[in-house]
């Protein structure tokens, strides 16, 4: 039993040498990390404004109007003193302390965003400096693979003419072979490259998300490292 030859008709994509950076923001990790390091900013905003006495305002004495009358009876050298001398007698510095934990906490969600973009773009550079590497390399593999077909070729009609033996004929063959093979595999190698470049965009290489081989269909092209 044998099977039939099937042509290779997977193209391999066309990929543009420049990728605009933006494309990038389309990663759920590099979106979860900016998402982080905006929620950590408005934690600072929330702690800062815990500096302000929080009190319920009624129209009638109780708790709270012995509160707010503290307030007015406090000097003046308090509310000019401001935010230093507010945190010593309202919590003794405990706000202060929340407001820089919270600058801490965006501190390094700040430095893991930064971690997190320069990652990816060390895996698109890589992606795209592997891919110029394979399409340089295919063209001498297939200039390989039509030279051993066409001696191939001739080995068998001077095998048929009885000029050579089979021997001729069966080494011919196993070099066009292993020519094929190997420009194959550095097909195969692209492609798997392209999706590798696919996950690390994080959905293609052009706005709409889908890999087309054209840089035209792209969005304004500039090099990953002008941004």
């Amino acid at each position: 039993m044998t099977l039939a030859p099937i042509a290779w008709v997977m193209p391999t994509p066309d990929i543009p040498p420049e990728i605009p950076s933006r494309l990038l923001q389309r990663r759920p990790d590099i979106a979860a990390a900016e998402r982080r390091a905006a929620a950590a900013n408005a934690q600072i905003g929330v702690a800062v404004d815990a500096y302000f006495p929080t009190l319920m305002l009624v129209g009638q004495g109780g708790g709270a109007s012995s509160q707010l009358g503290r307030l007015f009876s406090a000097s003046t050298s308090f509310w000019s003193i401001g935010a230093a001398a507010a945190e010593t007698v309202f919590d003794a510095g405990a706000r202060s302390a929340k407001v820089k934990q919270n600058r801490a906490a965006y501190a390094q969600a700040v430095a893991n965003y930064r971690q997190t973009v320069l990652t990816a773009f060390g895996q698109v550079e890589d992606a795209l400096a592997a891919q110029r590497v394979l399409r340089v390399e295919q063209t001498p593999r297939d200039e390989a693979v039509a030279a051993a077909t066409r001696n191939e070729r001739v080995s068998l009609n001077q095998y048929q003419a009885g000029q050579v033996d089979y021997t001729t004929v069966v080494v011919a063959q196993v070099a066009a072979l292993s020519a094929r093979n190997t420009a194959l595999q550095n097909q195969a190698s692209r492609l798997a490259n392209a999706v590798t470049l696919i996950n690390a965009l994080g959905g293609g290489w052009t706005t709409d998300g889908r890999p087309r081989g054209s840089v035209a269909a792209a969005a304004p092209v500039q090099s990953l490292e002008s941004e």
